[in-house]
């Protein structure tokens, strides 16, 4: 028994050494460029740009075959960065993508939904929850409002709602108005007014 976990740590560290010496040997530079694009990019993964998601896009563009306009969840403000950053003329935003929106939360109606996972396998992002037959959510730090879940429900169980939860929107919640509340205790009352 000795011998065999000798034997498998030793095919361990052999193992590992060498793929330490490949990932030196053929490790591939990430492009700048590509890399500062896909920054500015709002990495809903959406596709709406013609491409499966914001870095094959940044790609498109770093390489010339994608136009600067083809992103509505980045909006005139992500068109405008991208031209700043290539140091090309600003355009519109393409109209054959779609139009710019305020950024949504997808929102499902727990109880008409069925449970049927088809939004789960939709979500570019894995940012709903559930299971087969059992009710889902949608984790709302992780959605990014990319509508692809929409489609494929079967029951038409999920809403886009507006999500005003940035720095932008933020306000600092209402004071409470002090009331007077009643006494604990009748007698006290009665002390404290005769």
């Amino acid at each position: 028994m000795l011998a065999a976990i000798l034997a498998i740590t030793i095919i361990s560290g052999l193992f590992g050494l060498g793929l330490g010496w490949a990932s030196r040997r053929f490790h591939v530079e990430s492009d700048p460029v590509i890399d500062r694009i896909n920054t500015i990019l709002p990495q809903t993964q959406c596709g709406q740009c013609n491409y499966p998601g914001c870095r094959p896009y940044a790609e498109a563009i770093a390489s010339g075959e994608a136009d600067i306009n083809q992103c509505p969840p980045g909006g005139e403000a992500g068109i405008m960065a991208l031209a700043k950053l290539l140091g090309v003329e600003p355009k519109a935003l393409n109209p054959d993508c779609g139009e710019e929106k305020p950024k949504a939360l997808a929102v499902i109606d727990e109880q008409v939904c069925i449970g049927c996972t088809l939004c789960i396998q939709a979500c570019p992002v894995d940012a709903i929850l559930g299971a087969s037959k059992y009710m889902h959510t949608v984790i709302e730090s992780e959605c990014t409002g990319c509508e692809l879940c929409l489609p494929p429900c079967p029951v038409d169980c999920i809403d886009m709602v507006v999500n005003h939860h940035d720095a932008g929107h933020w306000k600092w919640p209402r004071p409470r108005v002090a009331t007077q509340l009643p006494p604990a205790h009748p007698e006290i009352a009665s002390a404290n007014h005769p």
